[in-house]
């Protein structure tokens, strides 16, 4: 007899929306399950704490996920959903990433109260952003454009976007598609502007490793393509010692039996950009090579001063 699962997830809007799109997966495709023995076990973070400073200040990326970890290793809950962008490299010893549901659309877009259009923003204008990368994706486009920082869940973003508090803001077009909420956007915004963040439209279930009965359940909720994409992502992040300190972008597409990923570095201010564009081979071994490499290339071909120089500029900005 199936016994019943706990599904960890931030309490927002969106994760919820992905929690429950795991846990309809998760009874579509296993018999023995269903609706009411998966439950959904809403976990407040640090980060979901934290709203009138830059994460940066306080940790980083593992604000979003050190309670749900905390919580799955204990065994208070089976596993854990998570966004993948929101992902540390490194996970807690005992703990893996099992699954990658197939990735939404990896576009960011533009969402303005006032303004039709990114290139519509008048010169000097206010654009909010907590996301380094796309500060940087905007100002290497607009120098002109004044960056405040910008945090909060879809919901809150729009309605500070409505109280003026920035003429217009950046999403990521994969949220606003799994709240039903695509018609808000004010503009999609070109993968060839707008580089995403690594992993960005993939969501990840997280469990215990070794849990073969959680493994197994899982199995079918699996995309390889979204995997490999992910991996050489988040390889190529890793090899940059990447954080929501660093504006990095990446962005893995497969063909048939290759993969092809284009990659970004940039300066806080856009000036100087890194981008380099590689292929492999479609399996997971050559997407961990090829982020490993692309991104020890950048790397060296940054230099130590360019990181020394970027940690100077952000530690003034969020001062």
């Amino acid at each position: 007899m199936q016994q019943g699962i706990k599904i960890g997830t931030r309490g927002s809007p969106l994760a919820l929306a992905q929690a429950n799109d795991v846990k309809a997966r998760l009874v579509a495709h296993n018999d023995d399950l269903t609706d009411d023995m998966v439950e959904i076990v809403v976990i407040k973070t640090t980060g979901d704490r934290i709203l009138d400073r830059h994460l940066m200040n306080a940790g980083g990326k593992g604000l979003f996920t050190k309670e749900i970890e905390d919580a799955l290793m204990d065994g208070s809950i089976d596993c854990a959903v998570h966004s993948s962008k929101d992902m540390p490299t490194r996970l807690p010893d005992g703990l893996v990433l099992s699954t990658f549901l197939p990735r939404e659309d990896a576009r960011d877009v533009f969402m303005s109260a006032k303004y039709s259009s990114f290139a519509e923003l008048p010169e000097g204008a206010t654009l909010g952003t907590a996301s380094l990368r796309r500060r940087a994706m905007a100002l290497r486009i607009r120098p002109d454009l004044k960056v405040v920082t910008f945090r909060g869940n879809v919901q809150t973003r729009m309605k500070k976007l409505a109280a003026g508090e920035a003429d217009g803001t950046f999403l990521a077009l994969a949220g606003l598609n799994r709240l039903g909420m695509k018609s808000a956007a004010t503009e999609i915004l070109s993968l060839a502007d707008f580089l995403p963040a690594p992993a960005q439209g993939a969501v990840t279930v997280e469990i215990r490793e070794g849990n073969a009965a959680m493994t197994a359940l899982l199995e079918p909720l699996h995309c390889d393509e979204t995997a490999l994409a992910a991996t050489a992502e988040r390889s190529f992040l890793a090899a940059l010692d990447g954080s929501c300190r660093t504006p990095i972008a990446a962005y893995a597409t497969r063909s048939g039996d290759s993969m092809m990923m284009h990659a970004m570095l940039l300066s806080l201010d856009g000036k100087t950009v890194f981008d380099q564009t590689g292929t492999c081979a479609a399996t997971l071994e050559a997407a961990v090579s090829l982020g490993q490499d692309m991104g020890t290339t950048i790397r060296e071909d940054a230099g130590e001063a360019f990181f020394e120089a970027l940690a100077r500029d952000i530690e003034a900005e969020i001062a």
